[in-house]
């Protein structure tokens, strides 16, 4: 079960217990069922002839992957809606192989003004890879339910 609203304080951080790494199926699937053709996701031969030497892990995928390794210890059962995206930023790539850690701070909380039962929370989750590059940095913002009365 994730955290309740009350739960949910400023400065809070939570070190995810998941780590993935990152297959190429998982990306070549990604790109394809999204229809990104971008050769930089799926053509090894082009991709070994750019700046990274390699094919690059979809960094759509990436965010999502972030925020899903997160859902577990914050937002499972807890979450009303996700309510958007602020900031997002890629540092470094992702590769095939790569196993990623996520880590989330509650930068914003405030009560709902609409609704009595939830409040608005504001995580900064945060990818490392296996060599603690930071890999991932996103801002996400959710409606949370607060905790049932007794």
């Amino acid at each position: 079960m994730g955290l309740w609203f009350e739960e949910l304080e400023v400065g809070r951080v939570v070190h995810h217990a998941i780590r993935r790494t990152v297959t190429e199926t998982d990306n070549v699937l990604f790109s394809t069922l999204t229809m990104n053709p971008q050769p930089l996701h799926l053509d090894a031969e082009f991709s070994a002839g750019t700046e990274f030497g390699q094919r690059l892990v979809n960094s759509m995928f990436t965010v999502g992957l972030v925020v899903g390794i997160a859902v577990p210890e914050l937002t499972l059962g807890t979450t009303v809606a996700n309510l958007g995206f602020g900031k997002i930023d890629f540092p470094a790539p992702v590769f095939h192989g790569d196993t990623l850690r996520v880590e989330t701070e509650v930068v914003e909380a405030r009560a709902s003004q609409s609704r009595p039962d939830a409040g608005i929370v504001t995580f900064e989750h945060r990818s490392y890879n296996q060599r603690d590059e930071l890999v991932c940095r996103a801002r996400r913002a959710a409606l949370m339910h607060r905790r049932p009365a007794s």
